[in-house]
């Protein structure tokens, strides 16, 4: 076979078109990986952010629902103790309401299209000789001990088993605090106010008809300090 012989110029430039071609092939490999590298990085990043943004989402659902959980349980565990003091009151006065004569009076239903307040009801027997006793307790707990607002009055209370949510607070009288003591067992209408006089309260018994707030119960004010 004949052989072909290329002149030494031409011979140089075609090598040096190879070797050219071969550089712009490497550059392109590279700047397309390159970007593509990149993009994996940045998306491996945000798929890690959601990630930690749910569990953090998670861990904060997680307390709000134990806390949540804690809450209602103390709050059961309140009602709970509570509703053993009233039947064991209820207990003690039931020889009493033997022999007692007088019935509690019903009351009408509340028309609630007119802006009043209730009127109080009476109490039956057994309802007021459980007013005594709740009467004497919460006066000698808080004898001699200054209650000046409504939070260490209802902390207090607490302490003396009636639960939070049956201590409702009203306007102050005299610059004292006052609340009032929800203390209906199924059908029944005992309720308390309860005014700090300084080193000491004020306990008034009190008939809430059913289907109302304690709080909306219209009672006088008595000015003087009880004699005994």
């Amino acid at each position: 076979m004949r052989s072909i012989f290329l002149p030494k110029p031409l011979l140089t430039a075609a090598l040096g078109s190879v070797v050219a071609l071969a550089a712009v092939g490497t550059q392109s490999a590279h700047a397309t990986t390159t970007p593509t590298r990149a993009a994996a990085t940045t998306t491996a990043s945000a798929a890690s952010a959601r990630t930690a943004a749910v569990h953090t989402t998670s861990r904060e659902a997680a307390v709000r629902n134990a806390r949540a959980a804690k809450a209602v349980t103390r709050a059961r565990v309140a009602e709970a103790r509570f509703l053993e003091l009233a039947h064991l009151f209820a207990q003690s006065c039931e020889p009493q309401v033997l022999t007692a004569v007088g019935h509690a009076t019903s009351e009408p239903a509340p028309d609630h299209t007119l802006p009043v307040l209730a009127d109080p009801v009476p109490l039956t027997p057994e309802e007021a000789c459980a007013a005594e006793r709740h009467q004497l307790r919460i006066s000698k707990a808080f004898s001699g001990k200054e209650t000046a607002t409504y939070e260490q009055m209802r902390d207090r209370l607490t302490t003396l088993q009636y639960p939070e949510a049956r201590i409702h607070r009203v306007a102050n009288f005299a610059g004292r605090p006052v609340v009032r003591l929800d203390l209906r067992v199924g059908a029944e209408h005992l309720a308390l106010e309860v005014t700090d006089i300084g080193q000491g309260v004020m306990v008034r018994a009190f008939g809430a008809p059913q289907g109302w707030m304690v709080t909306d119960v219209r009672l006088q004010r008595q000015l003087d300090r009880p004699t005994s």
